[in-house]
């Protein structure tokens, strides 16, 4: 099976694009860390399991959580 050519030269565009970059490369490694940082770091950090935390079985979990959208 043979990929559409319209495939191929969007390939080799962007292929052809990044290889030549001198500054584009610098930004996408920044782009990456802060993409790190806000994905990683701050779950681990900010946003603790709170259901594996104060619940034990799956059914008391579920509860929880139709509890508190019921409320609002």
């Amino acid at each position: 099976m043979r990929t559409p050519e319209f495939l191929n030269k969007f390939y080799t565009f962007y292929r052809d694009g990044f290889k030549s970059m001198t500054v584009g490369k610098t930004l996408w490694l920044i782009v990456l860390i802060k993409l790190f940082i806000m994905f990683i770091v701050l779950k681990i950090f900010f946003f603790p399991n709170y259901l594996n935390t104060n619940f034990r079985d799956d059914k008391s979990k579920a509860n929880h959580v139709r509890e508190q959208l019921l409320q609002q």
